[in-house]
């Protein structure tokens, strides 16, 4: 995940505006970007970029991202991969614009 966060994270003058993390829990790994309110500037706010889902009986992740409808979809031009390593590259290399416009 240090590679996406490498390509996608903006210079480290510019995050207090904006800034990509991942979170990570039992099973989901979630890339996320970190921003100001506009209507608050000094409240911060979160936006689903990607989102991979492990799937312990298949042995593999479960990619999403999130659309207009603000709902986790499939990503169909690669619904599943078998590392963290080809979500990172999915999500880093972004082929479709679905993850970062």
């Amino acid at each position: 995940m240090g590679v996406l966060l490498e390509k996608h994270r903006p210079p480290a003058h510019l995050r207090s505006k904006v800034d990509i993390a991942v979170r990570i829990d039992d099973r989901n790994v979630e890339v996320v970007e970190i921003r100001p309110r506009w209507d608050r500037p000094k409240e911060m706010t979160e936006r689903p970029v990607a989102k991979a889902t492990y799937v312990r009986s298949q042995n593999l992740w479960k990619v999403f991202w999130i659309r207009r409808d603000l709902k986790w979809h499939r990503y169909e031009p690669t619904p599943e991969v078998q590392s963290l390593e080809e979500f990172a590259k999915l999500v880093r290399d972004d082929k479709h614009a679905c993850f970062f416009g």
